[in-house]
């Protein structure tokens, strides 16, 4: 049995004739392309927005943005990727006019229109709600771990370096050590060196690694993100109320409802997120004690005075206030 045979390479072929017949009338290409062709990139903080009456040409912002778009919708964020896709990606070669920009104008533009780029996004959730795709009722927050590029033992030097230069400022405070100031200044010069001075130890996969803490809000109609935040607190704990504060300023609503899980129970956050209009359903975080022989009382069997701010336990004997722990917001 024969196999399946391809054309030979030589053969003549009826290709269509024009790119635009390449792209179907109902692909995200077309929708890049009119989004971004509406946005007055002026007001938005792209520069050279305008083009000058001297001077070498330069690429359109425009077109930059667009090629950004597509890349962060086919997850491909390497400016070097970018710049090959648009030498063979038909769909690239249809949205960019047949343009082929240079990773470098690709990863300079990106430096540039960070902030930009973040209005651009807050358009574009505003352009998704005007036609119905955003609701703007039901938010769902929640956070991912996001390994970060930097190495475990670069990250672990540089907080040892950290560490050492803290101390070396506290005995420099106290007078009680001479201080090598060459050492310090090449620990100094590590660190500015670092790729990501931010990145932190968290649990990913069960696993201590560099990582962020990237919270997210999404509207619950058609699962469109409205608000993000990369944070460096391992913990969802004390995201609950900037992230709905972020998503309501998004979505320019008076009132919004918020859903998390028992990540964000935090009852300051949440009575903060009621003063504010934003209803929270968020479940309570019960601790469980796995030690346990099943002898000893549940939080539920333990009876709260608020006259006394105190607790009654089932044996009616009360408990008193110690001390609170501002941090993780435990009261003993």
């Amino acid at each position: 049995m024969a196999y399946i045979a391809g054309e030979g390479r030589t053969q003549g072929a009826l290709f269509p004739v024009t790119l635009h017949d390449f792209v179907p009338a109902n692909h995200i290409c077309r929708v890049i392309d009119a989004f971004v062709d509406g946005l007055a990139m002026s007001h938005l903080g792209f520069e050279r927005a305008e083009a000058a009456d001297t001077g070498r040409p330069g690429y359109n912002p425009r077109d930059l943005l667009k090629l950004y778009l597509y890349g962060y919708l086919n997850q491909i964020r390497s400016s070097r990727r970018l710049e090959a896709e648009c030498q063979r990606n038909v769909e690239l070669m249809w949205l960019l006019g047949r343009l082929y920009p240079d990773h470098k104008s690709i990863a300079e533009f990106r430096r540039l229109h960070r902030d930009a780029i973040a209005a651009a996004g807050a358009e574009l959730v505003r352009f998704a709600r005007e036609h119905g795709l955003i609701r703007g009722e039901w938010i769902a927050i929640d956070g991912s771990k996001f390994r970060a590029v930097a190495s475990i033992n670069a990250t672990r030097e540089r907080l040892e370096l950290q560490r050492y230069l803290d101390k070396i400022e506290k005995a420099d405070e106290e007078q009680q050590a001479s201080i090598d100031q060459s050492a310090v200044q090449a620990a100094l010069e590590k660190l500015k060196r670092h790729p990501e001075p931010e990145a932190k130890f968290m649990l990913v996969r069960q696993m201590a690694l560099p990582a962020y803490n990237v919270q997210t809000a999404v509207d619950a109609e058609h699962a469109i993100i409205v608000a993000h935040s990369v944070t460096l607190d391992a913990s969802d704990i004390r995201c609950l109320k900037p992230m709905a504060d972020a998503a309501k300023q998004a979505l320019k609503v008076d009132t919004l409802q918020v859903v998390a899980d028992a990540g964000y129970s935090n009852g300051e956050q949440i009575a903060q997120c009621e003063d504010a209009g934003i209803t929270p359903f968020v479940p309570v975080m019960r601790t469980v004690n796995n030690q346990a022989d099943g002898t000893l009382f549940g939080r539920t069997e333990f009876r709260y005075d608020a006259e006394t701010d105190s607790y009654i336990c089932p044996g009616e004997k009360r408990l008193l206030r110690k001390h609170t722990n501002l941090k993780d917001r435990y009261t003993m």
